[in-house]
């Protein structure tokens, strides 16, 4: 296992403080605020304290209400708001400073036997012969702020590999379309649990900045607003996050200074084991704002 991927799971263990309320610390990875799968992966692991195994998350629907400080640690109040024969659900609050700046509802169920059928996985190249994301940044790393280069040059507990590059530096118009393999950057243990808390902090990655694809523009650029607002997530079936994932990623519509989103994320052997939506602030601000 690597050490940045020992220190994500070691960030996605809380302080437990109190009957459903838990402590988190954050990880700074340049974005000047916490990382939104960071809070996402937290909150279902908050969640995870109030439950039994045999009641994995099945969804959770959530809401960025305020920018975190990564400086800071982060106080999740776990709310049980009804435990039923096969299905749970949790309400978590994340709080800095006396305020919310994360809502999430999440439900857990015990599975049970039904209908059965998915959308196929498209064909791709597969990842082994495409470039890690790390190579990627780090020949960018000369050509970016200061302040960013040690984060790019850092190692990464997700190993992500993009199919169609899209360089952020100097982005072109395209299709709002992307493919990604994802894995952790090392074994993980075999409690299927965290697999899905971490898949949740990887679908973060690369989702928004799709939806700046049709445009030409790139969430690196400072003229631009880029952030989430909402972020809802499906887990269909059990995977090991240790084994790649493919992420693919559309956009069908931005407006009004929004851009929304959805994913399929599919097991190496073809599996549709989850499905994402999010909406989020794609707009300029500034110069840009005033062309």
């Amino acid at each position: 296992m690597s050490r940045a991927l020992d220190d994500l799971l070691t960030l996605l263990a809380l302080e437990p403080l109190d009957d459903g309320l838990y402590r988190g610390q954050s990880m700074d990875l340049g974005f000047g605020a916490v990382f939104g799968g960071q809070v996402m992966g937290q909150a279902l692991a908050a969640a995870k304290y109030t439950l039994t195994p045999e009641r994995p998350v099945h969804s959770f629907h959530s809401y960025f209400l305020r920018p975190g400080d990564v400086n800071k640690p982060i106080i999740y109040d776990v709310e049980n708001i009804r435990d039923g024969k096969t299905t749970s659900t949790r309400r978590v609050q994340a709080l800095q400073y006396g305020k919310p700046i994360f809502y999430m509802t999440a439900s857990f169920q015990q599975p049970v036997a039904g209908f059965e059928h998915q959308a196929l996985m498209p064909e791709v190249a597969g990842p082994e012969g495409l470039v890690p994301e790390s190579e990627r940044l780090a020949a960018l790393a000369d050509r970016v702020p200061a302040r960013l280069r040690k984060k790019l040059l850092a190692d990464n507990p997700i190993d992500m590999r993009q199919v169609n590059y899209v360089d952020p530096m100097k982005p072109e118009k395209a299709e709002p379309h992307r493919c990604v393999w994802l894995k952790a950057n090392g074994a993980l243990p075999d409690d299927l649990r965290i697999h899905k808390y971490l898949l949740a902090y990887a679908s973060d990655f690369n989702f928004l900045p799709t939806a700046l694809m049709p445009h030409g523009h790139s969430f690196w650029e400072r003229e631009l607003q880029v952030a989430t607002i909402d972020h809802s997530m499906w887990f269909h079936d059990d995977f090991r996050f240790d084994d790649w994932v493919l992420y693919v990623m559309d956009s069908p519509r931005a407006i009004a200074g929004r851009g929304l989103v959805q994913g399929r994320l599919y097991s190496r052997d073809g599996r549709l084991v989850a499905s994402v939506m999010q909406e989020g602030l794609i707009r300029p601000r500034g110069a840009l704002a005033r062309e």
